[in-house]
């Protein structure tokens, strides 16, 4: 398990760093997104990662590694946009706004532990392909909960399936990272 904390917190590291220098450049006009635009744009992310899976190759040069950092930012947004809203201008600095981000992933790896406790890191064993597809499931399951607005039975909640995302994005990375790609 400390292989593994070690490896999550790099990742983890390595995309709240680019959050950062993006939030400097860019501001933080994603502040704006309502959630579904958020996982409209995880959803093309995850496609594109299964499309560049199968196909083998890249024609824009960018290859699985950027998009899985991508789906782990944007994940985390989601989640911040879940807990403040929406807003009609950036209300954000920079720095506030990777500190937020950054406690979203930090909960992503507080499941993390939960979860590894009870299944035994069975991620390790899994394919980055069925990471990715496992991705693209629960953003179909929320675009489900989004079109229902928010209301379900029994299911886990849009929070739930965000912080599995995260989760799921960190494993392929580290799978990619050992050459398990």
């Amino acid at each position: 398990m400390e292989q593994t904390l070690r490896q999550y917190d790099a990742v983890i590291g390595e995309c709240h760093a680019l959050f950062l220098k993006k939030a400097k450049d860019y501001g933080t006009a994603w502040r704006i997104l309502r959630v579904p635009s958020l996982t409209d744009q995880i959803m093309i992310k995850a496609q594109r990662i299964r499309t560049l899976q199968e196909v083998g190759e890249s024609k824009v040069g960018e290859g699985i590694r950027p998009e899985l950092i991508g789906i782990i930012n944007y994940a985390a947004m989601a989640l911040v946009q879940l807990e403040l809203g929406v807003v009609e201008a950036p209300d954000l600095g920079a720095e506030e706004a990777a500190t937020r981000v950054l406690e979203q992933q930090r909960k992503a790896r507080d499941l993390m532990l939960r979860k590894n406790h009870d299944y035994g890191e069975a991620w390790r064993s899994m394919r980055v392909s069925s990471l990715v597809d496992l991705i693209l499931m629960k953003l179909l399951r929320i675009k489900s909960i989004e079109d229902n607005q928010g209301a379900t039975l029994v299911s886990e909640g849009i929070d739930a399936n965000f912080l599995d995302i995260v989760n799921y994005a960190v494993f392929a990375m580290i799978q990619l990272e050992e050459g398990k790609g």
